[in-house]
């Protein structure tokens, strides 16, 4: 196999699995890789743990904003949209309309809800512990981080199916399950926006009914002024989607790698204390995110490859997090791996705002699983998402030991 081979822009390479062989090829033999663009002209790939910190620390120079955070060229009236979005931004504008809900994910703030986190981790597996067999993802991985989103947001309970089903359309977006056509997603993103709207006009009627995330972008303010309405509406989509998928993914993938890894199973079965470390390497292993992309601001040189201002460049974090540089035996799935340093939150201004909620729903959701759902095996195949952007599956039944 050539270098030319390689494909990464197809999201069909991606259906049976991360292409991790792929990825260490290209750590060994071209770490800084100029790959093909369907859209015409080339994409830099980075697959080491140095570069794609880097240039995560850097956003003077490798802009989120310049061409948004995915791989896709687009026009200048999508690229205005995605711009509203937090993730697509960059410092100061980042900046400031990140600490208008920054403290309500603060360590501190999550630990408060941990209890009711725990609760609500316990009722999904009540679900299924006595049945014996389960759809995974949509049975248990799903409901956890949608139920506490949609709690810190206010989202009423009767609406939150609808929003699972929004999230997935505007996830799944090379996957025709979900959706064909860009104006698929612009159809999903309009009703997350109309949501919005309605919940914020609700919320406008009673200024003081709440203190949650919605009032706080409502009633927030930055340099003085609240968000107009659009920045309302990214804002409510980008929280409600990735808070909610992110954690689904992850819970999934980490349910995935401890059946196909018994060794390690039997270890937490035997000593659930061990369950915060083994989430961290369930994070490096099978991260949510495959990558995203920044634009360089001016001509840069990495590893002696000149790379033009305006280009494309794609920070691969699954590649990263099994980089042999940084990581003793990279491949192996070791839940008592320390250090853990991996980069799926991923490092700098965007680290994902939502870290330390993540954890505690991991914590508590795979507590609950370790302890109740014993000897599980798979059911039928792993469907996976046609995606080259989330690591997601879509389908995954499994048997296990019914609770008495």
């Amino acid at each position: 196999m050539s270098l030319t081979d390689i494909d990464l822009s197809n999201p069909d390479n991606f259906v049976e699995g991360v292409p991790h062989h792929w990825f260490k090829r290209l750590r060994d033999e071209a770490p800084v890789h100029a790959h093909p663009d369907p859209d015409g002209g080339v994409f830099y790939n980075l697959t080491k743990y140095t570069d794609v910190k880097h240039v995560s620390r850097s956003p003077k120079i490798y802009s989120s904003y310049r061409g948004g955070t995915n791989l896709m060229t687009m026009d200048e009236n999508s690229l205005n949209a995605v711009r509203m979005i937090m993730i697509n931004m960059d410092p100061p504008q980042h900046t400031k309309f990140r600490r208008i809900v920054q403290r309500v994910f603060t360590p501190r703030m999550i630990h408060r809800l941990d209890e009711h986190v725990r609760a609500a981790a316990k009722q999904i597996v009540d679900g299924v512990a006595k049945k014996g067999e389960c759809e995974f993802v949509e049975e248990v991985a799903a409901e956890l981080p949608l139920q506490v989103i949609c709690e810190m947001m206010g989202v009423p309970q009767d609406d939150r199916s609808h929003i699972f089903e929004l999230s997935n359309k505007l996830i799944g977006f090379d996957d025709p399950e979900y959706q064909n056509t860009m104006r698929d997603a612009e159809t999903a993103s309009a009703e997350v926006f109309a949501y919005a709207m309605r919940m914020a006009q609700e919320f406008k009627k009673n200024p003081d009914g709440a203190d949650n995330l919605t009032s706080r972008m409502l009633f927030g303010e930055v340099d003085g002024e609240q968000l107009t309405e659009l920045e309302f509406c990214s804002f409510f989509m980008i929280l409600i989607v990735a808070g909610n998928e992110t954690t689904r993914t992850v819970t999934v993938n980490g349910m995935q790698a401890l059946m196909e890894h018994p060794d390690q199973l039997q270890q937490l079965v035997d000593d659930p204390s061990g369950i915060p470390l083994a989430v961290e390497e369930i994070l490096r292993f099978a991260p949510a995110v495959h990558h995203f992309r920044r634009t360089t601001m001016e001509p840069v040189e990495i590893r002696d490859v000149k790379i033009p201002e305006g280009s494309k460049v794609l920070l691969w974090y699954p590649a990263a997090n099994r980089d042999e540089e940084f990581f003793e035996d990279p491949e192996t799935f070791n839940i008592k791996r320390q250090p853990n340093d991996h980069l799926s939150f991923g490092i700098g201004e965007h680290f994902c705002l939502g870290a330390s909620l993540a954890r505690s729903e991991l914590y508590s959701i795979f507590d609950q699983i370790i302890t109740r759902m014993r000897n599980p095996e798979f059911a039928g195949p792993v469907r996976r998402l046609r995606s080259n952007f989330i690591n997601g599956v879509k389908e995954m039944r499994i048997n296990f030991t019914p609770e008495a």
